[in-house]
């Protein structure tokens, strides 16, 4: 599993500029074709690897938000994953070495938001529709019912964890 995430993590990460760079064509150049193919190698990987692990904070923070606040779903998604990351980085240095590799970064986190700012995604939680007075509650709810995750949840550092992705601010080394 840790194989096929890096290697899903590096096929997206490489195939979302060239996608990006590609969006306004009006016939699909070989370029895209080859992205696209990358694209869809990626998510297999990572959807394999989805269907054999527990989730954790990311996917709390992620259902807790979508379904109390009705957000978008895959929006909300590329918005939490790298303070999540961030988050939890301390407590799994052996993933966030995989991942940092698979990017091509110097740290997971800044890296994928790196990735998502870069190419058009959006990186707050203020643009796709979260409110700043509904944060409070939205922590209280992420901290009830908790899913395993390396880092046990901390309510300041959560909170500011949920401030900083309203934000949009770039996750700290």
């Amino acid at each position: 599993m840790d194989l096929m995430a890096e290697q899903g993590i590096a096929a997206l990460a490489h195939a979302i500029p060239a996608i990006y760079a590609h969006a306004s064509d009006v016939l699909p150049s070989q370029a895209l074709l080859e992205a696209r193919t990358n694209a869809l190698y990626g998510a297999w990987l990572c959807g394999t690897v989805l269907g054999n692990v527990g989730m954790a904070l990311h996917h709390k923070l992620c259902h807790t938000l979508g379904g109390s606040f009705n957000l978008p779903h895959a929006e909300l998604h590329t918005i939490i994953l790298p303070h999540a990351l961030a988050y939890n980085a301390s407590a799994a240095p052996n993933a966030m070495e995989k991942i940092t590799r698979a990017l091509h970064a110097s740290n997971a986190a800044q890296g994928i938001f790196d990735l998502a700012h870069a190419n058009g995604a959006k990186v707050a939680l203020q643009d796709i529709g979260m409110q700043a007075e509904d944060l409070d509650r939205a922590c209280d709810l992420a901290l009830q019912n908790q899913y395993p995750n390396p880092r046990p949840l901390e309510r300041a550092v959560l909170r500011q964890l949920l401030q900083d992705a309203f934000d949009g601010r770039r996750p700290a080394a």
